[in-house]
């Protein structure tokens, strides 16, 4: 079997991996000329995933006109660069019988999620062709073939389980749902929620707020997500709560790392002018914050992380103001 990795971020690089292992010739798209080179030369990259080989089964390449006639294709691109791939993408007649969408984001300018993205721009195929592989997976565990379990989310259940039965393994659980709306703001929210996570872990505040805020984050997310059509027992999921725990928790996640630096005091631009990779909660933030405005969802932890972001509120004076509003029953406007 034949298989597109677009993309060679460390989720496109773990992928790569997991398929070439099972088996599957993999052609891995690389934008960057540099680690190009070094894929070539040495099978990893000491930028994205160091000190993980790829196997012999996955090839290299920068140019689309490699990509005619594989028949599945997995989108690992940053969110934000997911337009603009796809357009190169379209403008070679690619014309995949599934697409799988693994970045988790809104786009600012459109507020589309990345699966209506793609079908805004490759205009061969169909809803029912693309899906979103989704839940608390952070690259760096998946390379190492620690067990993970994630969700594979598509309006067509066939399309699920078409990408359940590709990528299915004894250390990599897949599931399926055709909630793909709740599956990607599900993914997409909690990014927002982990920064305030980093951020009371910057204050050095300890295990009392933590669980506080991952579990008024929850209520956040699903108010959110039944605005615009999801079904609530998907936030109960892997796409929910599951991928809210491991990027509010972890080290790997670079969202909850974002908001420490906040915490300690420094400024964005200085936090994400030395990152490399992309930590897609402060553009999704921006997103949500304008269409909880539009749409009236109360959101006051995603108000606040955004005054934190873009205002340069004190994060301290934030939790003040998050803690300072109107007492309300616990499921209030749920």
């Amino acid at each position: 079997m034949r298989v597109a990795v677009i993309g060679a971020g460390s989720w496109g690089l773990a992928l790569a991996r997991k398929l070439g292992h099972q088996g599957k010739s993999v052609m891995l798209w690389v934008y960057e000329q540099t680690e190009y080179q070094e894929l070539l030369e040495n099978r990893s990259s000491k930028d994205y995933l160091p000190g993980i080989t790829l196997p012999e089964q996955v090839q290299f390449s920068q140019s689309f006109t490699d990509f005619k006639d594989i028949p599945i294709m997995i989108m690992a691109v940053p969110s934000h660069g997911v337009r603009s791939v796809v357009r190169q993408m379209n403008t070679h007649a690619l014309q995949p019988e599934y697409l799988v969408n693994v970045a988790k984001g809104i786009e600012n300018e459109t507020f589309l999620r990345m699966s209506q993205v793609i079908l805004d721009e490759l205009k061969s195929i169909s809803s029912a062709q693309v899906a979103t592989l989704t839940g608390p997976s952070h690259a760096e565990e998946v390379s190492q073939d620690i067990p993970t379990a994630v969700v594979a989310a598509s309006e067509s259940l066939e399309t699920a389980e078409a990408v359940q039965h590709l990528l299915n393994d004894t250390t990599f659980r897949v599931y399926t749902t055709t909630d793909i709306i709740g599956a990607e703001l599900g993914g997409s929210v909690k990014n927002i929620i982990a920064i305030a996570a980093g951020i009371l872990d910057g204050l050095a505040f300890g295990d009392n707020p933590k669980a506080a805020l991952m579990t008024r984050g929850i209520a956040e997310i699903i108010r959110f997500g039944l605005a615009f059509g999801a079904r609530e027992v998907t936030f109960s999921g892997l796409s929910g709560i599951g991928d809210l725990i491991v990027t509010c928790l972890s080290q790997h996640s670079r969202n909850r790392y974002v908001g420490q630096q906040l915490g300690q005091g420094k400024k964005l631009s200085e936090i994400l002018s030395q990152m490399k990779m992309v930590a897609e909660g402060v553009r999704t933030t921006e997103s949500v914050y304008e269409m909880a405005e539009k749409k009236g969802v109360e959101m006051p932890i995603t108000e606040q992380v955004y005054h934190v972001l873009f205002h340069e509120k004190e994060p301290i004076k934030a939790v003040h103001d998050l803690m300072s509003r109107d007492p309300v029953h616990e499921r209030h406007s749920m």
